[in-house]
C-alpha cells in the first residue's frame, strides 16, 4: 500500500488536494510497477470501477481504483487476494448518478497492454462529467478478499 500512497502523494501536500485526474495518473504509474507474483493470469490486476454505492454510510458516487494481488499458501496454491484501493467519493448529483456503474479489469501477463487499457478508459464519458466535481473524500486502504 505504501508504494501506491507514494504515487498518490507525488507533488501533493495532502491526499485531499489530489483531484480525480491526479489519482488516475498515480494509479497508472503504480500499475506500471511490477511485483513478484504467482505465475497465473490473474495474479496481478488493476480494477477501474464506478457507481453509486452505500457500503458504509449514505450513498455516494464512488470511483474506485484498485490493484489486486494473488497470494499463495505454503503449498503454492491460491490462498487469497490482497486489494489496494483508492476510493474517490463524490456527492450525489444527477450528472454522476446518470453515469450508472461500470467495471473494467486489466491483468498483467495476459495479451492485454496496460497503456491501451488506460487509453481506452481515458476516452469514456465519465471523465467529461466527473471533471466538474471535486472528491468529497479520498480513501486509501488495503483489504484481503
Amino acid at each position: 500500500m505504501g508504494l501506491f500512497e507514494s504515487e498518490l502523494r507525488t507533488g501533493q501536500r495532502a491526499l485531499s488536494e489530489l483531484g480525480t485526474e491526479g489519482a488516475w495518473r498515480a494509479f497508472i504509474r503504480f500499475g506500471r510497477l511490477r511485483f513478484d507474483t504467482p505465475d497465473s493470469n490473474d495474479a496481478d490486476g488493476l480494477l477501474f470501477q464506478y457507481g453509486t454505492y452505500s457500503f458504509d454510510g449514505p450513498a455516494t458516487f464512488t470511483l474506485d481504483l484498485a490493484r489486486q494481488f494473488e497470494v499463495h499458501n505454503g503449498d503454492g496454491d491460491h490462498d487469497h487476494y490482497v486489494q489496494v484501493h483508492c476510493e474517490l467519493r463524490y456527492g450525489l448529483t444527477p450528472g454522476l448518478q446518470a453515469l450508472g456503474s461500470f467495471v473494467s479489469w486489466f491483468f498483467h501477463d495476459t495479451e492485454d497492454d496496460l497503456d491501451r487499457w488506460a487509453e481506452g478508459l481515458g476516452h469514456r464519458s465519465v471523465w467529461t462529467v466527473i471533471r466538474a466535481f471535486k472528491p468529497a473524500e479520498i480513501r486509501v486502504y488495503q483489504e484481503q478478499v
